[in-house]
């Protein structure tokens, strides 16, 4: 999933190299996808009213479903 999401974001962003993306456990279990990218192209992977967000985290979700686990997908500054 880790690889999913850094993929989708190089695509979107202007800066591909500035990509960051960790996989982290919370206290639930549940998989939790941090994506960094460059202050400039925080907009680009949000998007607009966060649809492209809210798209990218749909995608982890359905991926991680099909492998019964549990996946959220943060954007850190």
């Amino acid at each position: 999933m880790e690889e999913l999401v850094k993929m989708i974001a190089e695509s979107l962003v202007e800066e591909p190299d500035a990509v960051d993306v960790k996989t982290v456990q919370n206290e639930e279990g549940e998989t939790v996808i941090e994506l960094r990218v460059a202050p400039d192209d925080m907009g680009k992977v949000i998007g607009k009213q966060g649809r492209i967000a809210k798209a990218i985290r749909v995608v982890v979700k359905a991926v991680a479903a099909r492998e019964s686990k549990k996946a959220t997908v943060e954007i850190v500054r």
